[in-house]
């Protein structure tokens, strides 16, 4: 995957800035701590980040404070939850904003370009999780085939 590397701390950064799109140490806790239901869960996350970020979206279009909180919430949460750091940092800082917001009545015009960057910046946080889950997928490896002693089916040898 052209643009990204691993960082010393495990996670994995995109060159064109220091942000980091996955935390690689929470990616592989999560792997470690939900074995292999971990794939499983991850579909959740791709279906219920994408269906957050609609939700986030259309509240932003429609200027509507408190439909921005709730999917923000669960997108943070269940994106620091698998590693997602960027995409749970970004949704905080929505989450955050929409709720100062809803006590000053007003709405956070601020965070338009940062609601304009989820799609893209989950779009990039799957492809780390598609490169990262390839990376765990290990092809078994068949034993050396060993020569036979020469003979056959019925015969005796020597």
């Amino acid at each position: 995957m052209t643009g990204y590397h691993a960082d010393a701390w495990g996670g994995i950064v995109y060159e064109n800035g220091n942000d980091i799109i996955v935390d690689r140490s929470r990616f592989e806790q999560a792997c470690k701590e939900l074995g292999p239901g971990f794939s499983k869960i991850l579909s959740y996350y791709r279906d219920d980040g994408a269906r957050a970020i609609q939700e986030i979206e259309r509240a932003a279009r429609d200027r509507n404070t408190p439909c921005m909180v709730r999917p923000a919430h669960t997108l943070k949460g269940d994106s620091l939850m698998v590693g997602a750091e960027a995409i749970g940092l970004a949704a905080e800082e929505i989450e955050k904003a929409a709720r100062h917001s809803l006590e000053m009545h007003d709405f956070p015009d601020h965070m338009v370009p940062r609601v304009r960057e989820l799609s893209a910046l989950f779009t990039e946080t799957m492809t780390c999780f598609d490169k990262l889950m390839a990376e765990r997928v290990r092809v078994p490896v068949a034993p050396p085939v060993m020569p036979r002693r020469p003979g056959g089916f019925g015969r005796k040898v020597g």
